[in-house]
């Protein structure tokens, strides 16, 4: 009787899955560009996400994020439109990296953004690229996400800050619902286990780690690190999760690539998990989309 009560309400509520993903996409750049079949292989892993969030883009002209958007809406299969929101050029010195977010705009809206500045108010330089906050809102939920990609010297004290950039977001837009997601360095060498007491965004239970300790989020078969990590915080959020949905996209495996056919693509695999949503209905596109 359970089972039967369980599919009439899906018929009823007509329940989907919404996949979020983190990539650092690893340099990416007019030389990564040029190369199709690389490119080709990015197209597919970003296609796969409603939302995708991208790192470590250091093409200073916005010309290869442009083709690569121009690629994933010109596929012959393609149902949903794919909308970008991008960062400004991040970091201390000469060495700046962007973040982007691609999102099928059927399926969601934009309704914030936010540049947080963490040496506001007096307060320390502790990031080398500040979070890019944006607040998404789909057809049954909302929720922000705070992406970083971290120093790897410096991971413990970025993935701590977190925790400040959670309580000025929380103030500024006054919701619960957050996903903490990036390339974090959280692991081996960068953060050793002894440091994790150190680190408010895991010793506060409220912040549940979706990407465990013993993941392997590299490509490499040399190494066997959890770097890239999802973090989530807000009750109504974590009941939408799919359970067993957090997971490595193991890309090499997917497509039959060998290992430098991959690590010609990212020396990092994404990381994703699923939301229980409503299938899509039509939104009025976001007036930070383009």
């Amino acid at each position: 009787m359970k089972l039967i009560a369980l599919l009439v309400a899906l018929c009823f509520t007509n329940a989907a899955a919404f996949r979020i993903c983190s990539f650092n996409i690893q340099s990416f750049g007019e030389a990564k560009c040029a190369k199709p079949d690389v490119m080709n292989v990015i197209v597919k892993v970003v296609s796969r996400c409603d939302i995708m969030l991208l790192m470590e883009i250091k093409d200073s002209t916005d010309k290869v994020i442009n083709i690569l958007m121009a690629k994933l809406n010109s596929q012959p299969e393609m149902k949903d439109e794919f909308s970008l929101i991008i960062s400004k050029r991040l970091g201390r010195k000469t060495y700046k990296e962007q973040y982007a977010f691609i999102y099928r705009k059927q399926l969601v809206t934009v309704k914030d953004v936010y540049q947080y500045l963490d040496h506001q108010d007096g307060d320390v330089d502790a990031f080398s690229r500040e979070p890019f906050v944006v607040w998404f809102q789909t057809y049954k939920s909302d929720f922000v996400i705070i992406p970083q990609h971290t120093t790897p010297e410096a991971a413990v004290r970025e993935i701590d800050e977190l925790y400040d950039v959670y309580l000025d977001v929380k103030q500024k837009w006054k919701t619960e619902n957050f996903i903490f997601m990036g390339d974090f360095n959280a692991a081996c060498s960068y953060v050793p286990k002894k440091y994790w007491k150190n680190i408010r965004l895991r010793t506060n239970q409220e912040f549940i780690w979706l990407i465990e300790d013993n993941v392997d989020t590299t490509v490499k078969s040399t190494t066997k690190c959890a770097y890239d990590r999802i973090v989530v915080h807000g009750k109504r959020l974590l009941k939408s999760v799919m359970p067993g949905s957090a997971t490595v996209f193991d890309f090499m495996k997917e497509y039959g690539l060998t290992e430098a056919q991959a690590l010609e693509i990212s020396d990092h695999y994404p990381v994703e998990f699923q939301l229980i949503q409503m299938r899509k209905m039509k939104m009025k596109p976001s007036s930070f989309s383009r």
